[in-house]
């Protein structure tokens, strides 16, 4: 079989990846659910097939991002799949870098990563410019990204930690091969500047890290 160019095997591969993947996560929220604008669709991806609901029972958009109990410490609980939003292909219901996280140079991260989904996603925090390319680079901080993040994992969480010492944009992107450059990241900004974590959710106005459980 004749071989395909660079130039033409990247994008095709790219769609490739893509179609099997809406194939997958279709079938994993149900087609009806997947069909349903985000805002209705968020109770009915919990009900869809294949989810393993128990891993997020109970999760509110509070505990997205929530003060530890450590100094200069926060927690952010990363929910992939958390809605039909991108055919699943989104953290705590948002895709495209339309939530944004907010940290104080300097401090502290935990990250709780959860995929219910039986597809596989990951997290790794990648300077902002990866999220353009077929596979992300390296962690932006040491630490910052789940085991095996290329591979992901999939009705299952994990859990990883960093100090954001460099202020900058970055993003909290999907290390699954292609996932990220179909809009499977949001937004993470270390400022020098900012005096307390906050989280953007959407057009709605910032709002700082909760109350440690």
């Amino acid at each position: 079989m004749k071989s395909l160019s660079p130039s033409v095997s990247l994008p095709l591969l790219f769609l490739a990846v893509c179609a099997a993947h809406g194939a997958l996560q279709s079938r994993a929220l149900g087609a009806e659910d997947a069909a349903k604008p985000p805002a209705a669709a968020h109770a009915g991806a919990h009900e869809g097939m294949g989810l393993k609901r128990e891993l997020i029972e109970g999760i509110t958009p509070a505990d997205f991002l929530r003060l530890s109990t450590k100094p200069k410490t926060v927690h952010i609980t990363l929910v992939a799949t958390y809605s039909a939003n991108n055919y699943g292909m989104n953290f705590n219901g948002f895709s495209y870098g339309k939530a944004v996280y907010r940290i104080p140079a300097g401090w502290n991260v935990e990250v709780s990563f959860i995929n219910p989904s039986p597809v596989p996603h990951s997290a790794v925090v990648v300077e902002r410019d990866q999220i353009k390319k077929l596979q992300v680079g390296e962690p932006a901080f040491k630490g910052g990204a789940t085991p095996s993040a290329t591979v992901g994992i999939s009705s299952n969480k994990a859990a990883f930690q960093f100090t954001a010492d460099e202020p900058g944009d970055y993003a909290l992107a999907c290390g699954f091969p292609s996932h990220a450059l179909a809009g499977h990241w949001i937004a993470l900004e270390v400022s020098a500047s900012t005096a307390a974590p906050t989280l953007q959710l959407g057009d709605a106005a910032p709002v700082q890290a909760s109350a440690a459980k």
